[in-house]
């Protein structure tokens, strides 16, 4: 389990990070969420231990980062966004490099890794004459080599092309098999194609933590009948607060329960003699809640 308390990072007077909390556990993949500036990068540092925070903890399966930063860093893997590499050596040799910084035998894990990132046929390479994309899959097979519990992926996917990108969503998949995932991205469509789970900074401030399902439900029903004025069938219908004629439909706005105020428009429908012919939440997509969530901040 990752978990973030109250962290908080501060540079002379300018917050990078206030009071974010959240519990990851073991299975999801959470997309981090938020415009360049955000508080991302930050919050994944303090989470990796390469920045202290200036209050708050985080803790790593129960290992409190800033006052064990080595244990929780062993069951840790960690993709920077600008991961420093040593171009001059092979992807092989980096990844020997790597393994024995990480106190781990190369001989039983660089083959291994290089296979599960597709890195075989590139293991002589000079890490100098490789793509963008393959410097990123080198990149994640450094952070696979010891197997970790949980990965830190901070923007996989920056620089590559929509065939990279694509690859780099399936081996992030593949990798939430084994782990659990935090992926920071500042791209909405990174976020709704692979992750269950969104989190979303701004300023700083962890402004909405939602499971991705339930975030594209949104408070409205789309409702279609026969014929007839819903205005005047549904008006004083407890929870319907507006009701909009949408093209061949009507958009009903809810409060509260929205399933029991589902009910009540049924049965207020067949009281007026109406044919529901459909009756449907409308479905937001990501790019729409996260526009929403800046506008309520902002104001």
């Amino acid at each position: 389990m990752i978990e973030a308390d109250r962290l908080t990072r501060r540079y002379g007077d300018f917050l990078a990070a206030r009071d974010v909390s959240f519990v990851i556990r073991p299975g999801e993949i959470v997309g981090l969420l938020g415009h360049n500036g955000a508080g991302k990068t930050t919050i994944m540092k303090m989470l990796t231990g390469f920045l202290e925070p200036s209050a708050g903890a985080a803790r790593i399966d129960g290992v409190a980062v800033e006052a064990d930063p080595r244990a929780a860093q062993a069951s840790l893997g960690y993709l920077p966004e600008n991961l420093p590499l040593y171009p001059e050596l092979s992807v092989a040799e980096y990844l020997e490099f790597v393994a024995t910084l990480r106190g781990v035998d190369p001989r039983s894990t660089v083959a291994r890794t290089m296979a599960e990132t597709e890195l075989q046929d590139r293991a002589l390479d000079p890490i100098a004459t490789l793509s963008r994309g393959y410097r990123q899959r080198v990149g994640v097979a450094q952070a696979l080599l010891h197997q970790p519990r949980f990965m830190i992926l901070d923007e996989p996917t920056n620089g590559l092309d929509p065939s990279q990108t694509q690859h780099m969503r399936g081996l992030i998949k593949q990798l939430a098999e084994q782990a659990t995932v935090i992926l920071s991205t500042h791209i909405m469509q990174e976020v709704d194609a692979i992750c269950d789970r969104v989190l979303i900074l701004r300023g700083g401030e962890l402004v909405l933590d939602e499971r991705l399902a339930a975030l594209k439900t949104s408070n409205v029903l789309r409702v279609r009948c026969a014929d007839g004025d819903l205005q005047s069938a549904l008006r004083g219908v407890p929870g319907v607060t507006d009701v909009v004629a949408h093209g061949d439909a009507w958009h009903l706005t809810l409060e509260g329960d929205a399933d029991r105020v589902a009910e009540q428009v049924v049965q207020a429908l067949g009281a007026g003699g109406f044919s529901l012919r459909e009756l449907t939440a409308v479905q937001r997509d990501l790019e729409s809640v996260f526009r929403e969530v800046s506008e309520e901040v902002a104001a």
